[in-house]
């Protein structure tokens, strides 16, 4: 290809074949993130898998493309391009059957997520491989070096072809089994030109069989039940897998296969999941609720928080959410309304504080999940932001999901040393009296004070908050062991392995009302399961690290 006459550029069949496959191969990495994060989460361990994969069925294709290439024909990667499509049939049909079935093998934590990211993309991605190759092979380039880097430029380009139209373009706007299915429709019609104009039988009636198999496939969707409820909105949005979920009389809002917020239909303003009640544990602290003014959250979801403060308390509330589609969600099946008092905002949190001059009474982060923490909200610049933007007796509230102590604990006894390092005072409850992963609440004050469980058992007792969170002050721990975790900062911040205990334990989620815990449904299971238990109860203390 000469840069200085473009217009004297055709691209040969080869050349077609070449940027197909890598506008394919790198769509099919991307959207392995959107398959594979919903059971396991999309942390440093999972895109590694993800990347590792696809490398390695590459590089394989390539070896073994190169050894045949003396073989290579454009009816040759027909085959290969149709095999590919055929196995993207297999992806958009069966992905959550192989995603469960790869998941239950014994593996340590960190290679969890790598057999089903082996099953579901290998053999796609290897097929692929082969065409370089071929096509080097075909060229009409004279030598090798120009044939070769002609291949190479013209498979980098369809990569990033790939990787923008998908990331920017596709992701947005359509569904995991739309945009299969329509890789699944390049790769064929790629195929079928590639035999043109000499049209044989074989090849044609394996285009048109494979085309119908995508087709079918995409039609009756993934061939699993789902034990949730009812899917009433599913999307994918720029950040993550979006569902609302109906069991019985329960709405959910599920991101990445995770609950995350939860609405009563006959009785909106019941708090379904107990985590939630935690929130108003901050107007126990601050010196006068009356005085209260301004309130912040970070991370929206299905807007409980925000709502029930706007509705408790002659407060103003700010939210700040990333993903303009969580807010839209919620103000369609969530009940959200925007008013005088309570204000969404698109954009990040730490962003938003860094921008805004307000100064806030209360400031809840509430934008962590089990498998996906937003690192740059957990380190310490990030808490000392928030410090210097709340009233001098300013409460934060942390929810950090994690064990208590032992194993699953390391990313919460980190986090509290780094809140701890930027308040005068911390404070944490525990929201489940097991050892499983939870929502551990971490309060931290402003002002330097000296908070016992007794005293905010009297101030409950003194203020009419509108909530009684007596059973939330029982669940009172004392301070975690903090020696041997790391203070997080922009330069050390490392999360995802602070977090790779909790993978493949069960994360606890109490609901309000029930006798027991309803756990994390379609978590990674790896290790053996722990016990579902109660509701904290009172005087519960911590379990030594």
């Amino acid at each position: 290809m000469s840069m200085g006459q473009p217009s004297a550029y055709r691209p040969t069949k080869p050349d077609v074949a070449v940027f197909v496959s890598g506008v394919t191969s790198m769509g099919l990495e991307i959207l392995a993130g959107r398959i594979i994060a919903p059971q396991f989460g999309s942390s440093i361990y999972t895109w590694g898998s993800i990347i590792t994969v696809f490398l390695a069925a590459l590089s394989l294709g390539y070896w073994q493309g190169g050894k045949q290439a003396s073989t290579a024909s454009n009816q040759r990667m027909s085959w290969l391009l149709l095999g590919t499509a055929g196995y993207v049939a297999v992806v958009i049909y069966a992905s959550d059957q192989l995603l469960l079935s790869a998941s239950a093998m014994p593996l340590p934590t960190r290679y969890a997520s790598l057999p089903a990211v082996l099953i579901l993309f290998g053999p796609p991605t290897y097929l692929l491989g082969f065409i370089s190759p071929y096509a080097a092979e075909l060229s009409q380039k004279e030598g090798t070096g120009e044939a070769s880097g002609h291949v190479y430029a013209l498979g980098t380009i369809g990569s990033i072809v790939g990787a923008g139209a998908t990331t920017y373009v596709l992701v947005p706007a359509l569904g995991i089994d739309m945009i299969g299915l329509l890789f699944g429709f390049i790769l064929v019609g790629t195929a079928f030109a590639l035999t043109l104009p000499r049209l044989t039988p074989k090849p044609a009636s394996a285009s048109v069989a494979i085309a119908l198999l995508l087709v079918v496939a995409a039609g009756l969707g993934p061939v699993a039940f789902d034990h949730r409820g009812d899917v009433v909105y599913q999307t994918q949005t720029a950040y993550q897998e979006l569902e609302v979920i109906d069991d019985g009389d329960v709405r959910t809002l599920y991101l990445d296969g995770a609950r995350h917020s939860a609405m009563d239909l006959e009785d909106p303003d019941r708090h379904v999941f107990e985590y939630t009640r935690y929130f108003h544990l901050p107007m126990l602290m601050v010196d006068d609720p009356d005085e209260v003014e301004n309130v912040l959250f970070i991370g929206g979801g299905g807007y409980t928080g925000p709502k029930d403060f706007e509705r408790k308390y002659d407060v103003d509330v700010d939210v700040a959410e990333l993903d303009p589609e969580v807010t839209r969600t919620a103000k369609e099946y969530f009940r959200l309304e925007e008013s005088e008092n309570l204000s969404a905002h698109t954009e990040d949190g730490r962003i938003f504080l860094q921008e805004t001059d307000k100064e806030y009474d209360v400031i809840v982060l509430d934008a962590y999940q089990k498998d996906q923490v937003p690192i740059h909200l957990t380190q310490l610049e990030f808490m000392e932001l928030a410090e210097s933007h709340l009233d001098e007796d300013g409460v934060l509230l942390a929810n950090v999901i994690a064990a208590p102590s032992g194993a699953g604990s390391a990313f919460y006894r980190a986090q509290y040393k780094t809140i701890d390092e930027a308040f005068a005072s911390t404070y944490s409850f525990r929201t489940s009296s097991g050892r499983s992963v939870q929502n551990i609440e971490v309060v931290a004050t402003k002002a330097d004070t000296d908070f016992t469980e007794a005293d905010l058992e009297a101030r409950n007792d003194r203020r009419n908050l509108g909530i009684d969170l007596s059973s939330e002050v029982d669940a009172y721990m004392d301070a975690p062991n903090t020696d041997g975790v790391p203070l997080l900062t922009e330069d050390h911040a490392p999360v995802d392995n602070l977090q790779a205990s909790t993978v493949g334990q069960e994360y606890v989620i109490e609901q309000t009302g029930d006798d027991e815990t309803q756990p994390e449904p379609a978590s990674i299971a790896v290790g053996p399961e722990l016990p579902a238990h109660a509701r904290p109860t009172a005087g519960l203390e911590s379990i030594p690290s």
